[in-house]
């Protein structure tokens, strides 16, 4: 069984608020262009994300990226592959090295398949910070820091709730297997349901299809009955597995949580159709790589010496869900 410590995570939430502070500085500077000072206007940053464009996910964190670039008078530059394909990033990640930026912000869903394009960057004396997936991998990349999410204990938690409401048997719903964050999400719930003799299983779908996820769900819960419990890694496999439920008569029965948030699922938490969504807060995923190199960049320094940042997990229920709605309105969350 695998095992991880849990981070005591208090020093760097202290990190996250005066990082915010000191980005956001003099607001009449919020102009979406690059501030005053000619040093910083020269500065470029690229990011390379797995994020592909029907993952509404990633939008909150271009958001991110753009409300950072203008507060701290910089240029960011975002590319991400059309679908989840390590050589395509991999490329991309060449492509920005080679047109050497001043830093380079990049995920790491597989950092056996992205090392040698992360690694070369550094050696070229790019600074790199990593963000979302990828946290273990980070130091041992060179990545300067991480800023990204929990994802051992954020799927500890959702076993834990899941256990707290009595499940007997259970689905994690993965939308990119070989993505190494996600695979870490369902090893934490696995681990946190096996200390209640709760089984998972993983059931593979496709992030792009989501009338096949619609109808994968509908067929493993027909196949087995006992399946009480469901986690999804992601918005785009919760709502057809919510429409797999509605299909069979088994909302309520089934007790489903998610990850991340979407307009869509927040209502459904608010209408007790979903328990619960783990929120880890992906627009700081985007807005502090941008604050931390410009500083870094400026500086030489680096919070902590690289400690990693978390955003998350935190969870929304019924009792949050409508407050959070409305920043997803704004796309904050």
């Amino acid at each position: 069984m695998l095992t991880a410590q849990r981070p005591h995570r208090a020093a760097s939430a202290v990190l996250v608020a005066l990082l915010v502070a000191t980005a956001c500085g003099d607001p009449a500077q919020r102009s979406g262009e690059p501030g005053t000072d000619s040093a910083r206007a020269d500065l470029r940053i690229v990011a390379v994300t797995h994020g592909v464009s029907a993952n509404p996910f990633w939008s909150v964190v271009i958001n991110g990226l753009d409300d950072a670039a203008r507060d701290m008078g910089v240029r960011v530059e975002y590319q991400a592959p059309s679908t989840f394909d390590m050589v395509t990033m991999s490329e991309l990640i060449d492509a920005a090295v080679a047109s050497r930026p001043d830093g380079l912000v990049v995920s790491v869903p597989d950092p056996d398949a992205l090392g040698a394009s992360i690694r070369a960057a550094v050696a070229v004396g790019i600074p790199v910070i990593t963000i979302n997936s990828g946290g273990d991998a980070s130091a041992s990349l060179g990545a300067v820091a991480h800023v990204g999410q929990a994802e051992y204990d954020a799927g500890f938690g959702g076993g834990e709730r899941l256990a707290e409401a009595g499940v007997h048997r259970v689905l994690c719903v993965n939308q990119e297997v070989g993505n190494a964050s996600l695979d870490t999400r369902c090893q934490g719930l696995s681990d946190a349901l096996a200390e209640h003799g709760v089984p998972v299983e993983v059931l593979a779908v496709e992030l792009a299809d989501p009338e096949d996820t619609r109808q994968r769900v509908a067929g493993a819960l027909l196949a087995d009955a006992t399946i009480d419990g469901m986690l999804t890694l992601g918005t785009t496999g919760a709502e057809p597995a919510l429409a797999a439920l509605q299909d069979l008569g088994r909302v309520g029965d089934v007790h489903l949580g998610t990850f991340d948030l979407s307009t869509s699922v927040l209502e459904a938490i608010r209408d007790g159709e979903i328990d619960f969504a783990i929120d880890q807060q992906q627009y700081l995923q985007g807005y502090l790589p941008v604050v931390l190199l410009t500083l870094y960049i400026e500086t030489g320094t680096v919070p902590g010496g690289g400690l990693a940042l978390p955003t998350g997990p935190g969870f929304v229920t019924s009792e949050t869900a409508q407050q959070v709605m409305d920043l997803t309105s704004r796309g904050l969350r």
